[in-house]
């Protein structure tokens, strides 16, 4: 028996952008899967949430692919209405989507930018947690974990609306913990650190940084062995939020970031 046996869980952003890791989103369905859940898979793009689904049948374990724009509210309520229909109920919400395309300083941040990132990294989650609240309310159980950054509490000067949109999820997700710990229902953030994934890299390489310096940056960066984290220390730390095992936590905005935000203080 898993830690996650007998539950459903629904991860958003369970596809990723190509590259030669395994993203954030991808990792956690995976690793939710082996630990024995029932796993529905969203993603804009419904062929990268297929992909992850066919990993997780390979080894084994129960998923199904849903495609869903997550800045359309009546889209998210009637995701998950279909996944209560095809599952039966939701244990587990994991919001995982991110963007920062187009991002700059302060003062040349663009106004379409700004709504962009805001809609997909913040209002979003709202969207999909107004969504699943009922549903968990009623049955006195829920866990929703939150992906956010260790940029939110990070000094930075060209990711304005990504760094902002991350701190207002940090601070919703203290709301929605607060607000909903008299239903059994736990909310929480994980802010990764840097990370070697296919968002964080090939940005990057496709703006014509070779690849090895991009990564050698990175990891010198990172104060734990200057080595950038993985999304399985991301999926594995997701794991112990959505488990049983964390089941006093709630509110917790948890640093996955190898020493990174110590360092920052």
């Amino acid at each position: 028996m898993g830690r996650l046996a007998n539950k459903t869980a629904v991860v958003v952003g369970g596809g990723q952008t190509p590259g030669d890791t395994i993203g954030n989103g991808r990792a956690t369905a995976v690793r939710f899967a082996q630990e024995g859940a029932k796993v529905a898979v969203l993603d804009i793009a419904l062929p990268r949430a297929q992909e992850t689904v066919a990993m997780i049948e390979a080894e084994g374990g129960q998923a199904q692919a849903y495609a869903l724009d997550v800045t359309d509210e009546a889209a998210c309520l009637a995701c998950v209405e279909q996944i209560i229909a095809d599952f039966g109920h939701i244990d587990v919400l994991h919001n995982n989507v991110g963007i920062g395309a187009g991002d700059a300083s302060p003062g040349r941040i663009s106004e379409a930018v700004w709504d962009k990132i805001f809609a997909t990294n913040t209002k979003s989650v709202m969207f999909m947690c107004k969504a699943v609240l009922p549903h968990m309310r009623e049955r006195e159980t829920g866990v929703i974990t939150n992906i956010s950054s260790v940029a939110a509490v990070a000094a930075a000067s060209n990711i304005t609306a990504y760094k902002a949109s991350k701190a207002a999820l940090n601070a919703y997700t203290q709301a929605l913990a607060m607000n909903n710990a008299k239903y059994g229902i736990r909310a929480n953030v994980i802010m990764p650190g840097l990370m070697q994934t296919p968002m964080a890299i090939e940005g990057y390489v496709a703006a014509g940084q070779p690849r090895e310096e991009v990564i050698a940056r990175r990891d010198a960066a990172v104060p734990l062995r200057a080595k950038m984290g993985s999304a399985w220390d991301v999926a594995n730390a997701a794991l112990f939020l959505a488990s049983d095992e964390a089941g006093f936590i709630t509110g917790v905005l948890l640093p996955v970031d190898g020493g990174q935000s110590a360092k920052i203080g």
